[in-house]
């Protein structure tokens, strides 16, 4: 196998720009899974106290359920604690926003994204005024 020649090699600048691109995407990411992962849904808004409540329920109605009706109240029982669960983990949505601010106006202009693009995706206006990212950007 031949040797590759010097010049073949990435310089120190090269390097440190792709791993400055690895991480603005990574950071744009995130950011956009959170979105995907917090999106609003219809209806009330579900609290930890409404789920507890409504956990409470389902053990009692659990006694006197017949077989059909005591699996579909087993599977509510696993995706409300699964739902609880989540909630208490809960992301550290601001940061992951601060992360996105501090790079998405260099990643947007260098991947050619416009704030058209931004928006329908699900970023909201007032994100991307903090990234820099204006309408002018179309």
């Amino acid at each position: 196998m031949a040797k590759k020649s010097t010049s073949d090699a990435l310089s120190a600048q090269h390097k440190q720009a792709l791993a400055e691109g690895r991480s603005a995407s990574r950071a744009v990411r995130s950011y956009l899974d959170a979105l995907e992962t917090h999106k609003p849904k219809r209806g009330r808004k579900r609290t930890a106290d409404s789920i507890s409540n409504r956990l409470s329920r389902v053990e009692a109605e659990l006694m006197a359920a017949d077989p059909l009706q005591r699996l579909h109240l087993l599977q509510e029982r696993i995706d409300l604690t699964a739902e609880l669960a989540a909630m208490s983990n809960g992301l550290n949505l601001e940061k992951i926003e601060a992360d996105f601010v501090s790079v998405a106006g260099q990643y947007g202009a260098r991947k050619n994204i416009t704030y058209t693009a931004w928006r329908a995706i699900g970023v909201p206006a007032d994100v991307l005024k903090r990234a820099g990212i204006g309408r002018s950007s179309e």
